[in-house]
């Protein structure tokens, strides 16, 4: 049975991320964050494996990685402007979310499918807080990638990976419209 949704096919249409260095007060609770959590881990999963997880990160855990950042960037060979960048990403942030990307042996389920899951609730994360009327952005960062900071810092074990921060709260203004694809350059239609 065919039921349509224009509304959400309005919304994702015309979905825009905010960026996160515009995002403020307030910020979504407990509860909202909660329901948001909710709907991103409807992302569609084969074999309903659950690889991902989630870190709720508030603003004393940003503040505590924000400071961990400047050590690690200098060990790394990080140039000074990335970071700043990424000191700044955790520093000036007040909720993020990390997506954990939590592969599970499965011989059944290929990593890459797991990976892909990860990064699907990420999007759903995302549309969720958005389409909740918060301010969203997905972002990583080198930070994001370094298994040594990730591990020490947001206790990941070996075989798991950020997928992603998702970044919430009240955006501060309205981002301009961005180019988007071309869908004839990318779309190839083929009949037999």
């Amino acid at each position: 049975m065919r039921t349509p949704n224009p509304d959400a096919l309005d919304f994702l249409l015309t979905r825009r991320s905010r960026p996160a260095k515009t995002l403020g007060l307030p910020i979504p609770d407990r509860a909202t964050v909660q329901t948001l959590l909710e709907a991103a881990a409807r992302t569609p999963d084969h074999g309903k494996l659950e690889p991902w997880r989630f870190i709720v990160l508030e603003q004393a855990a940003l503040h505590r990685l924000a400071q961990a950042v400047p050590d690690r960037g200098a060990a790394l060979g990080q140039p000074q402007d990335k970071i700043e960048k990424m000191q700044n990403q955790f520093g000036n942030a007040h909720l993020a979310i990390a997506v954990v990307a939590s592969p599970k042996a499965s011989e059944k389920i290929p990593p890459i499918e797991q990976t892909y899951s990860a990064g699907a609730v990420c999007l759903a994360l995302l549309n969720a807080a958005l389409a909740s009327g918060w301010g969203a952005n997905w972002l990583s960062g080198w930070a994001s990638h370094d298994a040594a900071f990730c591990q020490t810092h947001l206790g990941l074990t070996a075989q798991e990976s950020i997928a992603g921060f998702i970044h919430l709260g009240t955006a501060q203004n309205v981002p301009p419209e961005r180019p988007r694809p071309n869908l004839d350059h990318i779309t190839s239609w083929v009949s037999t």
